[in-house]
């Protein structure tokens, strides 16, 4: 299935948007390494668990009656909730409740959350046209690859302009994966990722608030929407990626193009994906882990610590540096704030990351003296922590590679015992057992609704 970069020649470069809907309308299932299909049920198993903790939290009751008035005729399901929403909102609001929490999925390298935008698509289109396990599986591992593959041709000038990379590429992974069911052939494929393209957006600024959440929504309605509308004959631009005005030469300085389709089919971005065992962005794990290790020093005490002084790459000082935060969703980007809790309660759960514990006053007390500092030297997933006691004693960790990381995966039962804590969690009151069991058993279901039967109230 590969399709080689040799073949490509120009049209990798000046018609890269046809080159990848080609790929896209022509890879197979039954073509894929089972390790990659297995990797599928692993990411599809963590989205339904972080949205099983997210369907109460605040931001999913105000967007639920928010749109509840507005929706079209209730064709699709809520994760963990009694609600039916039109194909769309539901799409949106499932995206939202796997988001939320900032618990998902993330691709190293672009930091994009994959699942988010692309699986709750899926779901809520299969609710409405049924189809099967298989096809579901194929279309999720072709979505992420798209949205993955455009996050390593515009990273890391991206994000660091301010576009929140999981909203952005996440629109092409919706539209490529539902595409994909959709049956399109090449040329509305690429009218697919044209109209995904006019409605890619999302902000760094937004981190911290329930507008975050609220872009990756989006980016899994619009791009649902926008392979909707090109199996309509909605057209979109030739050219929608590579052109002269198009996403890449407009969101990134200098955009990678044969990142796009180096060892496209061969070498597949879902197979690097990695699964987070703490509620924050994903630059904090370091952090946490060597903030465990000094608080579970023998004869530790947090109420003797002058200075709290976190190293590492310049990422985290960029994402993470937040020393002041009101909310827990600001908790959840803010190495002040993890640290902080690490060292006083040895925990790092989402209670740790809630408004609550953000207004304890031992958190403002030890918040106020953790600084963070830029590392030259230091890769992205490390971190090295250095506590300071009133009588100049120094206890420090140093973490290279945080648990959750490439080197350090968590495991099928990891995956499937944060579902069963955060359906607890989110007090859905859902079953966990027939969903871990179900998605497993994905590729051989004949009709993927009845995996939103089992989530659903």
């Amino acid at each position: 299935m590969k399709i080689g970069t040799e073949r490509a020649g120009n049209e990798e470069q000046s018609h890269t948007s046809r080159y990848l809907a080609q790929f896209l309308v022509s890879a197979r299932l039954d073509e894929m390494p089972e390790a990659l299909i297995h990797e599928a049920k692993r990411s599809i198993l963590n989205g339904f668990a972080t949205a099983f903790a997210g369907c109460s939290d605040a931001a999913m009751e105000r967007l639920v009656k928010t749109l509840s008035g507005f929706s079209g005729r209730p064709q699709a399901s809520l994760t963990g909730r009694k609600e039916r929403f039109d194909v769309l909102t539901a799409a949106f609001l499932n995206a939202v409740s796997t988001n939320v929490f900032d618990f998902d999925d993330t691709h190293p390298g672009t930091i994009i959350h994959p699942t988010a935008p692309v699986s709750p698509a899926l779901f809520a289109l299969g609710e409405h046209r049924p189809f099967s396990g298989r096809r579901l599986l194929e279309a999720f591992i072709l979505g992420v690859e798209l949205e993955c593959r455009l996050g390593n041709a515009i990273s890391p000038g991206h994000y660091k302009r301010g576009w929140h990379i999981t909203s952005t590429c996440g629109v092409f992974g919706a539209a490529a994966a539902t595409g994909k069911i959709l049956g399109l052939d090449k040329e509305r494929m690429v009218w697919a990722l044209g109209n995904a393209s006019a409605q890619s957006s999302g902000l760094v600024e937004t981190l911290g608030s329930m507008a975050k959440s609220v872009g990756v929504g989006n980016a899994a309605r619009n791009g649902l929407s926008a392979a909707l509308m090109a199996g309509n004959g909605v057209e979109g631009p030739g050219r929608p990626l590579e052109g002269e005005r198009g996403f890449l030469k407009v969101t990134s300085d200098s955009p990678n193009l044969p990142a796009l389709v180096e060892n496209l089919g061969s070498n597949w971005e879902l197979s690097r994906n990695t699964y987070k065992p703490y509620p924050c962005g994903v630059v904090l794990n370091p952090v946490i882990e060597a903030c465990l290790e000094i608080a579970n020093a023998p004869d530790f005490d947090a109420s003797r610590i002058q200075s709290v002084t976190i190293s590492g790459h310049s990422l985290l000082r960029e994402r993470a540096d937040r020393p002041t935060v009101e909310t827990g969703r600001e908790a959840q980007v803010s190495a002040q704030h993890a640290a902080a809790v690490c060292l006083l309660y040895k925990a790092s759960s989402l209670n740790e990351f809630s408004d609550e514990a953000v207004n304890r006053k031992d958190v403002l007390w030890l918040r106020k003296k953790v600084k963070v500092v830029v590392d030259d030297a230091a890769m992205v997933g490390a971190a090295h922590v250095i506590a300071v006691y009133t009588d100049d004693t120094v206890l420090e960790a140093t973490v290279k590679h945080a648990r959750g990381d490439a080197e350090y995966p968590l495991s099928d039962r990891d995956i499937e015992e944060k579902l069963r804590d955060l359906i607890v969690y989110g007090r859905s009151g859902v079953d966990p057992e027939p969903i871990i069991d179900a998605i497993w058993r994905l590729d051989q279901i004949k009709d993927v609704s009845e995996i939103m039967a089992l989530a659903r109230l």
